[in-house]
């Protein structure tokens, strides 16, 4: 038993070394933890005297059930999206130790609640015991509750970090990771949802909801000091005995992944040959694609797309944002059918920086282009490729828009107002490309080099400003047809004018930008090779 409190106590140094060693690096990765520690805890703070305020209100149990349901998620999720913020979370690490996996889980659990987010943690549990507590027996329940909804947070996040420890640190783990930033996204504009929803219905919508969540663990220790409040002993140790049985099972799955991890054989690169010989064969795509550098180019560029975790990340959070804003303002009753356009917007900004995607690899791109002519092959296939994707998704949220807006007779003229900025988008995007090339780090959640901040300003936002200058004609021609006495009945012109101008610019702002990039191939190659 000395044994294993020695072992707690190494590891919960071990914990503290590691993170006093990180914060030596350098001094900007210090002053960033000092600040998002100081935000993360004065926010932590703030809740807690909201929650205090919301103490003898009679809704307290349906907020503090919901919020402590939705803590232990964040818990669940966040060894999934960041798996690289602390170290200890990978036991493959430990495996040449002579250790036993229940010491082990101990242990490790005694590091984890070293840091920010166990702290955050605390101040939450604390408020929400504070909120349903009435008398000294429901507070002392409260201490209880408290201690076993950290511990239930804390093994859920190991038990899921272990479990998934071989995905997490594969490519398809880093994937992951980087795509954080459009779950945080959707995550946000669901909150702003329900918050508004909430806001004009009362906090009685959410008293169906506890009523399940109060017996879901950790929340359900909660519901135990609110049931001691009330005088209902029996349910209480009922809700108190499914959380330690939470507990229990979290700790015993966690300790069975240790177990396999620390005595199994890692088989991941075990015949890798095999499957990578069948991933060089030629696939479906390139079958549907044209011949010669354009299918080529696009190939490539789609497969950029679906390979690489930053062009990835970029792709997915602009499709959903592009769905998401014309979507929920249509479900709150004010939006318009002209946000539809904003699926266009975000996805034009993927042909922004295109060399820059490609980092240091661009060289090999930069050996086969001798000419203008070359390099408007070259910028011709990637915004094909961009197309592709593009012109259906601008379609299908534009048509999903209108059907829950019901305005059908506007449907034509916005899908060709989308167009036409699709194609001023294209058309800029190229010559930015050539003019204000910037590095994309492949390392970490930096998506421009240090040094080159200005010149991703200028190339993207100089770049949609000039599109929407390029867009000009159609968005005039959008307004007349809807303040003029007759433009209703001319409206669906602007579908063909709108599809005809955008493919008109893209053509000239390629040609433009053509001979620009193959003069400038050496300034390309040194600005997006920084990185």
């Amino acid at each position: 038993m000395t044994g294993e409190a020695n072992l707690t106590a190494v590891f919960v140094r071990l914990k503290l070394s590691l993170l006093r060693n990180g914060l030596r690096q350098s001094g900007g990765r210090r002053a960033a933890y000092v600040v998002s520690a100081v935000v993360v805890v004065l926010f932590g703070a703030l809740q807690l005297l909201g929650l205090i305020a919301l103490h003898g209100n009679t809704h307290a149990l349906s907020v503090v059930a919901l919020l402590v349901a939705v803590l232990a998620l964040g818990w669940a999720v966040m060894p999934l999206f960041f798996p690289s913020g602390d170290e200890t979370l990978d036991p493959t690490r430990l495996v040449m130790l002579p250790l036993r996996p229940r010491p082990l889980v101990r242990a490790l659990l005694a590091a984890s609640l070293v840091g920010v987010g166990p702290l955050f943690t605390l101040l939450l549990l604390a408020g929400s015991v504070i909120a349903v507590a009435h008398g000294g027996a429901a507070y002392a329940v409260g201490v209880l509750a408290v201690v076993l909804g950290l511990l239930v947070c804390v093994a859920l996040a190991r038990a899921v970090a272990a479990a998934n420890i071989r995905l997490l640190t594969s490519r398809k783990g880093r994937d992951l990771a980087v795509l954080s930033g459009l779950v945080i996204a959707v995550g946000a504009q669901l909150v702003n949802f329900g918050a508004q929803h909430l806001g004009s219905s009362g906090l009685s919508q959410l008293d169906p909801v506890a009523d399940v969540l109060k017996w879901v663990p950790p929340a359900s220790a909660i519901g135990a000091v609110h049931s001691v409040s009330n005088g209902s002993y029996g349910v209480a140790a009922l809700q108190l005995g499914l959380s330690v049985a939470a507990l229990t099972l979290l700790l015993a799955v966690w300790s069975r992944h240790l177990t396999r991890l620390m005595t199994s054989p890692d088989g991941s690169t075990l015949q890798a040959a095999e499957p990578a010989a069948r991933e060089r064969t030629t696939g479906g795509l390139a079958r549907l694609l044209p011949a010669g550098r354009t299918g080529t180019v696009m190939e490539r560029s789609l497969r950029y797309v679906w390979r690489d975790p930053k062009t990835k990340a970029a792709w997915v959070t602009s499709l959903a944002i592009g769905l998401i804003v014309p979507v929920f303002n249509a479900l709150q009753g004010t939006g318009s059918i002209y946000f539809a356009c904003f699926a266009a917007g975000m996805l034009g900004i993927q042909m922004y920086n295109q060399f820059g995607q490609d980092t240091s690899a661009f060289w090999m791109v930069a050996t086969t282009i001798s000419s203008a002519h070359d390099a408007y092959v070259e910028l011709r296939g990637r915004a094909l490729a961009l197309l592709v994707i593009t012109l259906p998704y601008a379609t299908l949220v534009t048509v999903l828009t209108t059907a829950m807006l019901g305005d059908w007779p506007r449907l034509p003229e916005v899908l060709g107002l989308s167009f036409a900025l699709l194609g001023a988008m294209l058309a800029t995007g190229a010559w930015t490309s050539a003019r204000f090339p910037y590095s994309i780090p492949q390392e970490g959640y930096k998506n421009v080099a240090p040094g080159q901040a200005g010149l991703a300003w200028i190339s993207i936002f100089g770049g949609m400003v000039s599109a929407a200058l390029l867009s000009a004609p159609v968005i005039i021609a959008t307004i007349w047809a809807n303040v003029a006495k007759d433009g209703d009945q001319w409206g669906w012109l602007l579908l063909p004018v709108g599809a005809a101008y955008g493919a008109g610019i893209t053509l000239a702002g390629l040609r433009l930008a053509a001979p620009r990039t193959a003069a400038r191939l050496p300034e390309i190659l040194t600005a997006v090779s920084k990185g």
